[in-house]
């Protein structure tokens, strides 16, 4: 059986939720603070991750930027104040997959989690029937292995940094405007956060591109969005 991780301090919450995931054949653990549940995202396989922003001992930021560092892809699902729009963006940018406001509806809950497991699903299928190599030059990415290579040297990305460049790549010369790519990235289909992806479009091009100022690869059409160059 596949297991769920909730990273919740309120208990109520948590096992009303694990409740509703037993009913989806998942196997549930559960942390009510961040260090305990950093620890158990760490060394288990989860299906999918619902992380509190809020929690004792170590920030739901803090636990979810360290397992995108630690190349933890398991989708996660951050929950957090309904009047905190900040913590939407931040959360998103640490590398979150989708996040919903308290309070919450139980069936909003279910019907996010999953969405969020079905364009997991399905970017991991598109990645295994995509082309396994693409080259530009003196950058390389292996689609299947999820590596990227500069001048052969190996590029550490962030699981949305990756997918981003892979979308782009594998559509030379066509331009996205930020809300598509937010839409086919992070699945969003309203306005407001369009700046994550500027947000990621700069650190990609800080570890890739030789000089951000003239950048050779992910290129900016003015006024619209961005493209990634022609051969």
């Amino acid at each position: 059986m596949e297991k769920a991780l909730i990273i919740e301090d309120d208990k109520d919450i948590s096992e009303l939720v694990a409740i509703h995931l037993s009913d989806m054949d998942l196997e549930v653990d559960k942390a009510f603070d961040g260090k305990d549940g950093l620890m158990k995202a760490l060394n288990n396989q989860y299906r999918f991750i619902l992380l509190d922003l809020r929690l004792p001992l170590l920030d739901g930021f803090e636990i979810c930027k360290r397992l995108r560092m630690e190349k933890v892809n398991t989708p996660i699902l951050m929950l957090t104040s309904k009047s905190e729009e900040i913590d939407k963006v931040l959360g998103l940018e640490m590398g979150a997959d989708d996040y919903i406001s308290k309070p919450f509806g139980i069936r909003e809950l279910l019907a996010r989690i999953k969405a969020v497991l079905r364009r997991y699903d399905s970017a991991q299928t598109s990645s295994e029937t995509e082309e396994k190599e693409i080259r530009f030059d003196d950058l390389y990415i292996n689609v299947g292995m999820r590596i990227v290579e500069l001048n052969g040297t190996r590029i550490e990305l962030s699981p949305k940094e990756f997918d981003l460049l892979i979308h782009l790549a594998s559509h030379p010369g066509r331009t996205y405007t930020r809300m598509q790519l937010l839409n086919q990235i992070w699945g969003y289909e309203f306005e407001g956060f369009e700046h994550t992806v500027n947000s990621h479009i700069n650190r990609l091009r800080s570890k890739i591109e030789t000089n951000m100022n003239e950048p050779q690869y992910i290129l900016t059409t003015w006024g619209v969005g961005y493209k990634f160059r022609e051969n």
